[in-house]
């Protein structure tokens, strides 16, 4: 049996150290500097990946999150400095579908797009992707370089890939802990590695019964504080796979929403092809908003992706293309896939958070807002 060189990595440090929290193993599967899935050089989104986002199936997504960006921009009197802040930009093609929507309009003169990437190799494949913006775009390598900006901070399946905790209902809240079995790897129950697991539960108001198994995402709480941080006012702009609390810990629900990619097949242990495959788990939105709150961002609106891209008039961009595509059909039935309940229209959701004075109304709530259900 061929041993990939992250999960030789992983072994040697749980022998030498202890079994890891499987939070500790994901970010590590996914984000290790030399062989994490995300890190290590490759781009694994696409036709050539392992899965598709929004922005793959058709540039019609990022045109209409140019529409919200824009209409955001009115709503807060038309700053003459208004930045676009993406993180998880993948190889660019939102950037280059919204700045393309955008170029030549008002807002576009006030615009700066600031990209925020970490690896250099795909920041050189956003640049090349980008390159007739070239003088809006802006690289950070982390939000904390970001700071007192006007705009909107956009991510487009960007939580779900951020490292969760497993945890289990015994007779109390118990945890995941990956360990090594020879030159494999296992499962390993334990205590909790942090209160803020217990909290975290006690915050939402959740019960697990016996032997319920789920995941929690700490990690968003710290990021939704820099994201809240990098802006003076403005907006942030977030979908994802996601559920409100209540569904998220449902029945429906009880081995937890833990999901692996691998070669464009959906994949059932994280613990093979380590370094190979996706790892993504549901983002829990109810938590998103609860901590935007308190930290006082105020939430605008919830809606499922369908509801939201059809508020932003997708009707719209479909009869531009009947008019103007050599290939309609096939082109409408990309966008079908954003929209419609059994592609990306339900299981895809968009929340938007306020910081600054006011509750803004926008048009991408204006067909169904479902905010009242977080």
């Amino acid at each position: 049996m061929t041993i990939q060189p992250l999960q030789e990595k992983i072994i040697r440090l749980i022998k030498e150290s202890g079994p890891i929290t499987f939070e500790r193993f994901m970010e590590l599967s996914l984000y290790d500097p030399d062989f994490g899935y995300y890190t290590s050089g490759a781009l694994p989104v696409g036709r050539e990946g392992d899965f598709y986002t929004s922005p793959h199936l058709h540039p019609a997504f990022g045109r209409l999150i140019g529409r919200q960006i824009e209409e955001m921009w009115e709503k807060m009197g038309r700053p003459v400095d208004f930045s676009v802040i993406e993180m998880g930009a993948g190889r660019g093609y939102l950037a280059f579908d919204m700045l393309g929507y955008l170029k030549g309009r008002d807002i576009y003169d006030a615009l700066v797009y600031r990209i925020v990437e970490l690896n250099p190799t795909v920041q050189e494949h956003q640049a090349a992707i980008l390159a007739e913006f070239r003088g809006r775009i802006v690289w950070a390598r982390s939000l904390s370089g970001i700071r007192d900006v006007t705009g909107c901070l956009l991510s487009n399946e960007l939580l779900d890939a951020f490292p969760v905790h497993i945890v289990v209902m015994e007779n109390t809240l118990r945890e995941i802990y990956v360990a090594t079995d020879g030159d494999s790897l296992r499962e390993e129950i334990g205590p909790l590695s942090t209160d803020a697991l217990a909290d975290y539960f006690k915050e939402l108001k959740l019960s697990l019964p016996a032997g319920y198994r789920t995941e929690a995402n700490l990690r968003i709480r710290r990021w939704l504080g820099e994201a809240a941080g990098s802006l003076r006012e403005g907006f942030i702009l977030t979908i994802d796979y996601g559920y409100t609390a209540r569904e998220y810990y449902s029945e429906d629900h009880d081995r937890g929403t833990l999901m692996c990619y691998h070669r464009h097949q959906l994949a059932e242990n994280p613990l093979k092809h380590i370094g190979e495959q996706d790892i993504t788990a549901h983002v829990n939105f109810s938590a998103v908003k609860q901590w935007g709150d308190a930290m006082g961002l105020k939430a605008i609106g919830y809606t499922g992706q369908g509801a939201f891209l059809m508020s932003l008039g997708v009707d719209e961009e479909i009869q531009r293309l009947a008019a103007s595509s050599d290939d309609y059909l096939f082109e409408a039935a990309k966008i079908k896939r954003l929209i419609l309940p059994q592609g990306m229209g339900e299981s895809h959701m968009a929340l938007i958070q306020y910081k600054g004075e006011g509750v803004p109304i926008l048009e991408g709530f204006s067909m169904r807002n479902r905010l009242r259900y977080l």
